[in-house]
């Protein structure tokens, strides 16, 4: 108990803002998507509180398990709050999905497209555009490059993806 004591009395008022303000940081973060500036700016602030209380190694263990759990912790609340909270019910949070009969892919047209065959639009690298049937179709060729105007076939199609090959001359 003592040792507890101890501890929390030797907290400077610089190493307690750097803390404080790291962990508001890192919380901020959890919202932004990517690693931004409040990420970075909130890690250098944590480490600052670290070395600023760490005048013993137990003492900086201590710090750096105390804002682990502090911030598992609220990414377990926050992220928990995006699936079933407050913040679910926020125009935030996407509510619609998309389904397979949504989708232009799914219909019986495109899925007649198997075995026809048409031209490259662009050069598929493996990606890119063909005209089948008189219709420009995003397709993705099997893995070989196709030059742009060469004469390609549907071999199937599969969700959202229309896979072609070369056709044989």
């Amino acid at each position: 108990m003592e040792f507890f004591a101890q501890y929390i009395a030797g907290w400077s008022l610089v190493a307690l803002i750097c803390l404080i303000a790291g962990l508001v940081l890192m919380v901020v973060e959890m919202f932004i998507p990517g690693m931004g500036v409040p990420g970075i700016l909130g890690f250098l602030l944590l480490i600052a509180a670290v070395v600023l209380r760490a005048n013993s190694f137990a003492n900086g263990a201590m710090t750096l398990a105390i804002i682990l759990v502090l911030l598992c912790g609220a990414g377990f609340f926050i992220f928990r709050s995006f699936r079933r909270g407050a913040i679910s019910r926020s125009p935030i949070v996407l509510k619609e999905s998309i389904d397979r009969e949504s989708t232009e892919l799914s219909n019986k047209e495109m899925q007649s497209l198997a075995g026809r065959e048409g031209v490259a639009l662009t050069a598929l690298r493996p990606s890119g555009n063909a005209e089948i049937d008189g219709r420009r179709v995003d397709v993705v060729s099997e893995g070989a490059f196709v030059a742009k105007g060469a004469k390609i076939v549907v071999m199937r199609v599969e969700g959202l993806r229309v896979l072609v090959k070369p056709a044989a001359e």
